[in-house]
């Protein structure tokens, strides 16, 4: 088991969009509590259900993006904002701010999609960041796959940290992805596999215009 929690990739600017989607994900996931009926009436409100879209995409079609901005719980939170700050501030430092938040919305789009229409007939409401941050990921993938990352690995009662090249870790995560997406197949409810693998494709793809341009980040002075 192992657990990223540092990418020694810096950046030239401050990741004002990054911290900005993280914050307003805290605040929605706190301000869930006081939703009337509490969180499973709001998930059916502002959740992605697969079959509400596909009988009226246009009146459903807002839910695609309340939906990222939902979380089951806080270990659910937790883990995708961990990632979204790995991972984004760099990707932010690529794209430029408002490049960033539209990469950002867009793979989430496409993740939701990818869920939607591999499980029409769902009734059971998507929520989460997950898709949008895994087209994060897949540019990551793209554009600094050398870099390290400082991973917590847990053997048995030993823990230590080890610097893992991100190609490794994002190709790892992608395969989780995948095998857990054929084992769990059939039956229903539970994560949306293909929207993480959908972003994460997404991601991939929608960076190869920016790898050309990429120049090396400024030398930090000490």
């Amino acid at each position: 088991m192992f657990f990223p929690f540092h990418d020694e990739n810096p950046t030239r600017d401050f990741p004002l969009f990054t911290i900005v989607l993280i914050g307003a994900n805290i605040f929605v996931f706190f301000w869930g509590f006081s939703y009337p009926g509490h969180i499973a009436s709001l998930f059916t409100s502002y959740g992605l259900v697969p079959y509400n879209f596909v009988q009226s995409p246009i009146q459903t079609y807002p839910n695609v993006f309340s939906a990222m901005f939902l979380h089951a719980g806080l270990f659910h939170l937790a883990g995708n904002m961990l990632f979204l700050w790995i991972f984004g501030n760099n990707i932010e430092d690529v794209l430029g701010k408002i490049r960033f938040i539209t990469f950002y919305l867009l793979c989430g789009v496409i993740a939701a999609m990818c869920h939607v229409f591999m499980d029409t007939g769902s009734v059971i409401p998507m929520v989460g960041a997950s898709g949008a941050i895994a087209g994060v990921l897949g540019a990551y993938l793209v554009l600094f796959p050398k870099a390290k990352v400082k991973t917590l690995v847990f053997l048995g009662i030993l823990i230590t940290i080890v610097r893992i090249p991100a190609a490794f870790l994002l190709v790892f995560w992608l395969g989780i992805q995948i095998y857990s997406n054929l084992a769990m197949s059939n039956q229903g409810g539970g994560v949306a596999w293909m929207a993480h693998i959908g972003g994460f494709v997404a991601g991939m793809i929608l960076i190869l215009p920016f790898k050309a341009s990429l120049k090396p980040p400024r030398p930090r002075v000490v």
